[in-house]
């Protein structure tokens, strides 16, 4: 007897399709993330930071991901069964703040118990790994073979005052584990921690990381669209917009209404909204812009963008751009609201 054909509409492409569905109704951290700070790039990092580019993960990564949370539990159970003393876990995790905008939340802490140093106060940090992955963590160690995770642990020791982590992996295939101390490196955490404030209070696009398309770090970069073929953001927010500036005690300032932008407010933006000009291909005209509105260069034609002018979103969709429309706005004090 044949096989019956596989249906199209199968049962995991409908988990898949409903961790991709869960997954659109999470809004971006509005912090900089201690556990990204170890990035290479800066350029990405200020990206990820200003909302400007979305990461969207198919249904498998989420899954993924949510097995490496699900790690989490069973690891601490497996330390508290050896009679480590676990606290801060799951959905009581310690959020650590360094300053600014940095923050995180660490995975645990471990009051007492490693048995290498059975009274010294651990940080706890928790990764699961692919074969290759762990393989390599096995022959170099944390801080070479994943410096993003060993920079997570440095700065929060730093933030928090104690001196040891606890790194633990296991390998998704074949459930080996790894188990490293890590001592403080004081110089080292307070540089991650520097760069983490100067990147979310720079008001412009960094450099990025390198130029090569073909550069590995690029290729699997969520980014790599932006960088090497639109140079345009997709996104309108608060943190998108020129008129928001970051300011050093974690809040966004509204250079427009004079005002300090909840957070809330900052996922949606409003209708003075400008676009960042380092976030959008088009050269900008000085001379007709002023201080509320941007006159971008958009094939060749001057495109009134802000609160007497197009909306972002018209721009970054393409149009259309009715030069009727725009004689309105420039002698009437028009403003277009959107395109049915």
């Amino acid at each position: 007897m044949s096989k019956l054909p596989e249906p199209r509409d199968t049962i995991v492409s409908r988990i898949d399709r409903h961790h991709e569905e869960l997954a659109k109704l999470n809004k971006p951290r509005p912090y900089f993330g201690i556990s990204s700070i170890g990035h290479e790039c800066d350029r990405w990092l200020w990206l990820q930071f200003r909302w400007a580019v979305t990461q969207h993960f198919n249904g498998r990564m989420l899954r993924l991901f949510r097995r490496g949370q699900n790690e989490e539990a069973v690891v601490v159970s497996d330390l508290r069964e050896i009679g480590m003393d676990v606290r801060e876990t799951g959905d009581h995790q310690r959020t650590v703040y360094a300053g600014g905008f940095v923050e995180g939340n660490m995975d645990g802490v471990i009051y007492s118990g490693v048995i290498e140093a059975p009274k010294t106060i651990h940080v706890l940090e928790i990764k699961t790994h692919s074969s290759n992955s762990f393989n390599k963590l096995e022959k170099e160690g944390v801080r070479i073979s994943k410096p993003m995770h060993y920079a997570q642990m440095q700065c929060y020791m730093r933030a928090t005052g104690y001196q040891r982590a606890l790194y633990v992996a296991v390998c998704k295939d074949d459930d080996r584990m790894y188990t490293e101390r890590v001592r403080l490196d004081p110089d080292h955490a307070d540089k991650l921690i520097l760069r983490g404030k100067r990147l979310s209070l720079e008001n412009r696009l960094p450099p990025p990381c390198s130029t090569d398309s073909s550069c590995l770090t690029c290729m699997g970069c969520q980014a790599f669209d932006f960088c090497y073929n639109t140079k345009k953001t997709m996104e309108v927010n608060c943190r998108t917009c020129a008129h928001a500036t970051p300011r050093k005690d974690g809040t966004f300032y509204c250079e427009k209404w004079q005002d300090n932008i909840p957070v809330p407010y900052q996922y949606e933006g409003c209708q003075s909204h400008v676009l960042h000009p380092d976030l959008v291909p088009w050269p900008i005209d000085q001379d007709a812009s002023d201080r509320w509105n941007a006159v971008y260069l958009i094939d060749g034609r001057p495109v009134k963008n802000g609160e007497k002018g197009y909306p972002s979103k018209t721009l970054l969709d393409g149009g259309p751009f009715d030069d009727v429309v725009g004689l309105v706005c420039k002698y009437f004090n028009g403003m277009v609201i959107s395109w049915n």
